[in-house]
């Protein structure tokens, strides 16, 4: 989570809302990562979770993450959690939670059936990133 957490600073350096995401495959391999670059790239659909899933199955060669886990700052919203159901991924480790967008509150079943979560895994972290982001943009 401490990589995910930095590639959220980064993100929020670069003027993206700070999502960091990352996938591990085999419990310590990274194969994918992702910040969101939905400004640099003026795609609504370009969010950290997306983008690592993406480069993860690039890396595997599959569109299945049977044996993969994807640790993300923040709580993967509706979208984001379609696109994790379909990769069949085994486990989402999150930091913070979305109480407005995220997935539990929208739409708690939307996960693979065999998909296990953690939440809260440097919450605190992750929410401050994400409140001094937007606190600043404010300002």
């Amino acid at each position: 989570m401490d990589k995910a957490l930095d590639l959220a600073i980064q993100s929020g350096e670069a003027g993206e809302i700070p999502v960091g995401a990352i996938v591990v495959a085999g419990g310590s391999k990274i194969i994918g990562k992702g910040t969101n670059q939905t400004e640099q790239l003026n795609d609504v659909t370009a969010h950290a979770e997306i983008i690592a899933i993406t480069a993860a199955a690039q890396f595997l060669g599959g569109k299945y993450l049977k044996d993969c886990t994807l640790y993300v700052t923040l709580e993967p919203c509706v979208m984001c959690s379609g696109a994790l159901q379909w990769t069949q991924i085994d486990r989402i480790v999150y930091g913070a939670s979305d109480p407005k967008r995220g997935f539990a509150r929208v739409s708690p079943n939307i996960l693979h059936p065999k998909t296990t979560v953690v939440k809260g895994i440097l919450e605190k972290d992750c929410e401050m990133i994400v409140k001094n982001f937007f606190k600043n943009l404010r300002t």
